[in-house]
């Protein structure tokens, strides 16, 4: 393994770029988990104290969920078999100092890498011995459980959150539809108005020809009148 290098190393990785961790502290953590099985492993990252192992347990997650889904091999027959954090970009910073000096703050990244292999078939037999002596499944069992569990969590939040979205943009179509409907409706009343407004014009203007028609007859009868008046008087 050691005349190796890294990028040709056998097994599934799984990789983290650009950790805002120094890679010294990341190699202290995974200095505990090198050569463990993926059980054990998991429970070291769990109770550790240091804050990077919570990034190194999701790449360790990873590289299980790539054995498994892309090498078929289950997660219960799996080891670290090679873990290692190489230096990443370093961010400088300046820090004001006495008489008017600075001193440059290193802020350094690493990139974690995990590799997890398979148990030879001799491991696995021993392991298997070894867990029915006991009565009970080894941690590793425990641990591909627990993150199955993890994973259809997540599904199940994601997918709620989706169907949250689609009903949301249901409702913004629906408010849509109602704001046509409103505003057909109110165009029908408009157009009702203007109808009635024209008829009520209408009526007016007949009743204002039947008035003139009522007057030219009373002026006719008024002259018949005053002529039968002039002819008498005449007479």
């Amino acid at each position: 393994m050691t005349g190796l290098k890294t990028n040709e190393r056998p097994g599934t990785r799984a990789v983290v770029k650009y950790v805002r961790v120094s890679p010294s502290k990341v190699r202290a953590v995974l200095d505990l988990v090198r050569g463990e099985s993926y059980g054990r492993a998991s429970e070291i990252l769990t109770f550790s104290e240091r804050a990077v192992s919570d990034v190194i347990g999701k790449c360790l997650d990873s590289a299980v969920a790539n054995a498994e889904n892309n090498d078929g091999i289950p997660a219960e027959e799996l080891y670290v078999s090679a873990c290692y954090a190489d230096e990443g970009p370093t961010l400088k910073r300046w820090r004001p100092r006495a008489r008017g000096r600075a001193t440059r703050i290193n802020k350094r990244t690493s990139h974690i890498t995990v590799i997890v292999s398979r148990y030879d078939e001799a491991t696995l037999e021993e392991l298997r011995e070894r867990q029915a002596a006991k009565g009970r499944a080894g941690s590793s069992v425990h641990a591909a459980e627990a993150r199955r569990q993890r994973v259809e969590r997540s599904r199940a939040v994601a997918e709620a959150e989706s169907a949250e979205e689609a009903d949301h943009d249901h409702e913004g179509h629906g408010h849509d539809d109602g704001d046509q409907v409103v505003a057909a409706v109110e165009a029908a009343i408009e157009a009702d108005v203007l109808d009635v407004e024209a008829d009520v014009d209408v009526e007016a203007g007949a009743d204002v020809e039947a008035g003139a028609d009522v007057e030219a007859d009373v002026e006719v009868a008024e002259s018949d009148a005053n002529e039968q008046q002039d002819e008498e008087e005449s007479n």
